[in-house]
């Protein structure tokens, strides 16, 4: 299947070896970051030189303290032009019309910076296509007009670079799922968020379980819970394979989330594709009650109203934390959420969350799970996934296909077309129309699975509110479309 990988998918193919190697751990990069260093300094058998690759991010991607300071030193004082990797954001200044640039990795603020009129108009294409961008930035120094006090000294915008060297070809994408079986498939998946299928033995309930995981990736405002043991690999998925994803940890304020009044700033959901709550047991509010119910609204329709700012954002919400042993039910028929904090325990709140994924049956990481091998490059696969999310032919196909049952709760119907309609997406891309699904393996590896996840959130309600008790979820079928 390797020399089929490799000559379907081309220059998208990277040899990972984490087991061999602590060369990128060592250096704090992200997955996506990590692989498009491979696709840059790797040859076509996967070696590169270590020296070269460590001297590129040495200069290229500073340390966030020192070496920031002396990028800052070089910039200000001897008056260079440097080149580095990071994320960057934009802000136009409606009443001056200035186009100004933070870097939130080094705490560079807007205030600081400016983009002159001719560098923004052979740049502004890249860098207002979402809220933050990552690429290759050129930064130089205008210093201080002495004859004016009010014109401090700023860092400039050069050139940007997009950190994305390549066309995402969907179509071909899509067409390339067709030359692998669903099980070849699974494992390809696997291999591009760094692990190794083979690690798994055998066993596809653990490989589709950790699938489940990078649903949100691939679908819009789809919300989920996972409860799993700890060292089952959450935080790692979840923060360094996309870089349009965010782990959220510690104290969580509306602002941050959704809305800076006093800043006039869209929050993180705006602008990114999932948003993480991690390690939630730990997780502390600036006010519960705001957070809860901007998040039920949010939620519910994707808006959110903030002051007399009203919003409307895409991302997914996770909430991920760690269940004891004790509290784990194969059938999820134990009242879990009892690990989670009592900000969450509102049945109207938890109604909104689509799924549940039952992370115990994901095995602990060891290094019999961690890649080796040839595998998809995973900044392009989670370039790939953004895309698809704006493809809504996937969801039409689902609303054809599946018999909706006579009462059924709208936020039960709505959770499980979402979720079969991110595993359609994630499993069977190449499908046009209702007349490609293949019934037995649409139900098997979409429906039957969709309907499990929010079977459980069902259940838990149940626990949590009288209401709910007694009300499990209808049984969906599938239509004959032939």
């Amino acid at each position: 299947m390797i020399e089929k990988l490799r000559n379907t998918f081309d220059e998208m193919v990277v040899y990972k070896d984490l087991k061999k190697t602590n060369l990128f751990k060592d250096l704090s990069l992200p997955s996506f970051m990590r692989d498009w260093l491979l696709k840059r300094f790797a040859d076509d058998f996967g070696n590169y030189d270590t020296d070269e690759l460590t001297n590129f991010v040495k200069n290229h991607l500073p340390d966030k303290e020192e070496g920031w300071n002396a990028l800052t030193d070089r910039l200000v004082k001897e008056f260079e032009r440097v080149r580095i990797l990071a994320k960057i954001s934009v802000d136009i200044n409606i009443r001056t019309g200035d186009v100004t640039f933070s870097l939130p990795d080094y705490g560079l603020a807007y205030k600081d910076t400016i983009i002159e009129d001719h560098i923004w108009a052979s740049c502004k294409e890249d860098l207002l296509a979402s809220q933050e961008q990552w690429g290759m930035l050129e930064l130089g120094y205008r210093p201080a007009e002495e004859s004016d006090k009010s014109s401090p000294g700023k860092i400039k915008l050069l050139s940007f670079k997009t950190f994305c060297p390549y066309s995402i070809d969907i179509e071909y994408y899509k067409q390339a799922r067709k030359e692998f079986t669903i099980e070849e498939w699974i494992d390809i998946l696997l291999g591009a968020v760094d692990y190794n299928a083979a690690g798994y033995k055998g066993d596809e309930e653990k490989k589709l379980m950790m699938l489940t995981r990078i649903l949100p990736f691939i679908e819009k405002r789809l919300n989920l819970i996972e409860l799993a043991p700890k060292e089952t690999g959450k935080s790692y998925l979840y923060g360094n394979v996309s870089r349009h994803g965010w782990l959220a940890s510690g104290k969580i304020s509306r602002a941050s989330m959704f809305y800076h009044i006093g800043n006039k700033q869209p929050g993180i959901v705006c602008g990114k594709d999932f948003v993480v709550f991690d390690e939630v047991q730990d997780l502390t509010f600036t006010d519960i009650d705001e957070m809860r119910n901007t998040l039920k609204e949010y939620m519910q329709n994707g808006t959110f109203k903030v002051g007399t700012y009203s919003g409307v954002a895409y991302s997914g919400i996770i909430l991920s934390g760690n269940i004891d042993i004790d509290t784990m039910d194969q059938d999820g028929f134990s009242n879990m959420f009892t690990q989670l904090q009592s900000v969450f325990h509102q049945s109207a709140l938890i109604d909104r969350f689509h799924g549940f994924i039952k992370g115990w049956n994901i095995p602990k990481m060891n290094e019999d799970l961690k890649v080796a091998g040839w595998a998809l490059n995973s900044e392009y696969f989670s370039s790939i996934l953004h895309e698809l999310r704006d493809d809504f032919s996937y969801r039409a196909i689902v609303d054809e296909l599946i018999i909706v049952p006579e009462a059924a709760a709208t936020r039960d119907t709505e959770a499980i077309k979402r979720i079969t309609t991110a595993y359609l997406k994630l499993f069977f891309p190449h499908v046009k129309s209702a007349a490609d699904v293949d019934i037995v393996s649409f139900k098997r590896y979409c429906l039957d699975r969709a309907s499990k996840m929010r079977d459980i959130i069902r259940y838990q309600l149940g626990l949590l509110d009288r209401e709910y008790r007694g009300k499990d979820i209808p049984k969906f079928t599938i239509k004959d479309v032939f």
